[in-house]
Order: structure tokens, then sequence, then C-alpha cells
């Protein structure tokens, strides 16, 4: 690992003046790419650092201990120093983990309905809440792409698009079944029933180039938005459906009075959807060898739940039971994502362990 890291180290010097080189500037994603780099860098030599340091006193406090006047004060450096060297050693293993290469990106996240009518679209409404106030909490914009809303005020099926550094880092983790068990309000009887979504999260194509989509293998469908909106989406034809006919995925947009826009928004879903479904099929021919803790991101997956009675939500992945439903409900979701974050970082970590050996 040392070796690795004193690479590092040089590759900073170099990033250092590639930035500071008069035509620095000429190149602006090369620019863009040297920042992002040289931010990376920066935080594990710095650390680096730290750990050397602390090993120095380490050694400083060793030669101390000769001394019999200075040995009780060098016992209570040295403690100090190991104990700094663990901590900074620990935060390296971290930091020098495989990077993720979509965790910067924006994401599109997908809500439906799933088992328990009514009750399900409404649940689908207040997870699309709980992810909303948690992007608000983040200063992340937000901007609902398609929906389609059931006739008690939930969603049958929502996608809104989430934008904000790291926003993928933070909700990769949320893909697969959510249930929910509470008493509906239009329970006579009071019973607690069960219902469920799914959701979908992917981070999103940079542009729609990123996945080449070939225009004969798609099929574009105009037609007369339905529901909420005026005159002019019943009058007009602004609502759009593209249908990738080799996989049969269809995307619908009608938010929008323009069929230009609209068209737009469902190129952008089907290239996200389609880079999503590559993403997933190479992550299952790996989880055919190695199995996550995490879980795979299935659709099917029940990965949480949400008990209203006894105001609790537990995540089974990782059996973690949080009593702070309302929080959590209102977008507190940072304790959950940290420890999700937490067990796949161990995971990884076990996992080059067991390549060391």
């Amino acid at each position: 690992m040392q070796a690795r890291l004193e690479q590092l180290e040089r590759r900073l010097a170099e990033v250092n003046l590639l930035l500071s080189g008069e035509d620095a500037a000429s190149d602006l994603e090369a620019f863009r790419r040297a920042s992002r780099e040289h931010s990376e860098l920066t935080q594990v030599v710095e650390c680096y650092e730290g750990w050397k340091r602390a090993i120095a006193d380490l050694r400083t406090a060793e030669q101390m201990r000769s001394e019999p006047a200075m040995r009780e004060f060098a016992d209570e450096e040295a403690s100090a120093a190991t104990a700094r060297a663990a901590d900074q050693e620990a935060l390296l293993q971290r930091l020098l983990l495989p990077k993720d290469p979509n965790d910067e990106r924006s994401v599109l996240l997908e809500i439906r309905a799933g088992t328990g009518g009514d009750e399900s679209a409404l649940f689908a409404g207040a997870l699309l809440r709980m992810y909303l106030r948690f992007a608000e909490r983040r200063g992340w914009r937000t901007e609902i792409v398609s929906a389609s809303e059931s006739e008690l005020g939930g969603y049958k099926e929502v996608i809104v698009r989430i934008d904000g550094g790291g926003a993928w880092s933070q909700l990769k983790f949320e893909s697969g079944g959510h249930r929910v068990q509470r008493v509906p309000e239009t329970e006579a009887q009071g019973r607690i029933h069960t219902s469920a979504c799914t959701v979908a999260v992917m981070p999103e194509a940079d542009e729609i180039g990123e996945i080449d989509i070939d225009p004969d293998e798609i099929r574009v469908d105009v037609f007369r938005a339905s529901g909420a909106g005026g005159q002019h989406v019943n009058k007009t034809e602004s609502a759009v459906r593209i249908t990738h006919l080799p996989t049969g995925m269809v995307v619908e947009c009608q938010d929008d009075r323009s069929q230009h826009r609209n068209r737009d928004r469902a190129m952008q879903v089907l290239a996200t959807r389609l880079k999503d479904r590559r993403t997933s099929e190479a992550q299952a021919r790996e989880a055919a060898q190695r199995k996550s803790l995490i879980g795979s991101g299935d659709r099917s997956e029940r990965i949480r739940t949400y008990n209203f009675p006894q105001g609790r939500v537990t995540d089974h992945r990782i059996n973690l039971t949080l009593y702070k439903l309302q929080q959590v409900m209102d977008g507190d979701l940072d304790e959950m994502i940290a420890a999700l974050s937490a067990e796949h970082q161990a995971r990884l970590l076990a996992e080059l362990g067991e390549g060391a050996q």
C-alpha cells in the first residue's frame, strides 16, 4: 500500500503543475478532469501525510522511553500516536477503495405502486415526498419527469430527476421493494394493511449519445395528454410514447406542453434505462460468483419495511431498525444511508483482503 501512496504523491505533484500551467484553462474539459483528480488525490495524500506524522511521533516516543524521567510521558505520547496512526490507516483503506464512476452523477428515480391497490399508490406518493425532502435537505434540484396519478391522490407511477453532486452515491442503495404496514384512511375497522412499492434508482446518462440508440429500433407515438393541465393538454398531441423494440421498454412523457420537450425527456429516460440494464446485466454476472451484503438492487428484492403502528423502519439487508419513522418519511435518511454505505465499504475491504491472500 505504501508504494501506491508514494505513487499518488508523485501524481498529485504532476496535477499541481498541470493546473498551474499557462495552458491549463485552454481545454475546459481537461481542466475539469484535472480539478476532480486533484481533489481526490489531495484527500488521500493529506491522510497519508497524517499517517506518516503519527508514525514519526510514535518512533520519537519510543526513543524517549529509554529515559526513566520521560517514560510516563513517552507512554502517553506513544498511545496517542498509535491511535492516530490506526485512525489514519483505516481512513486510507477506505479512500483507496475502488471508486464508483457514477457516484457524482444525477439520478432518475422511479417509484411504482405494487400490491395494495389505492393504498400502494398513496404510499408511492409518501415515498416521493420522502425523496424530494431528502433532496431539498441536500440542496439538489428535482424535476418530475413523468407521473401517472391515482384517483385518491397518490401515484401509480412517477419518475423524478434528482440533479446534484453525489446524488447516485447517496441514493444507489434505494432500489428494491419498499413495504408499508399501516391502517389506511379508508379502513373503517382499523385493521393494519400491508402494501408495497418498487423503487428504481438509475445514474443518469450524461448524454443520449452515451448510449447508442438506433433510430430504426424505436417507435415514437404522439397522443393527447390526459389528466390535469387544463384544456391545452387535451386538445394538442403533445404527449410522447417511445417504444424500444429490441427490449420492449416503453417510456411515456406528457407533463410538458411541448411535444419536442416531452420527446427529449422520454429519450433521456430511455437512454438511462438502457444504461441501467447493461450495468445490471454486468452486475448479475458478477453476482453469480460473489453475493453482495447490501443486496443486488433487484427490483423484486424487499429491502425495507415502514411500520407506522410501531413507528419504526427496518432495512432488511443490514438488519437495521430505526424508531424514527416520521423523521425518515420527512426526508431524514442520513442515518440509514450512512449505515448502508458503511456496510458496502466493509464488504469491499473484505474482498480486497481476500484478494490479497
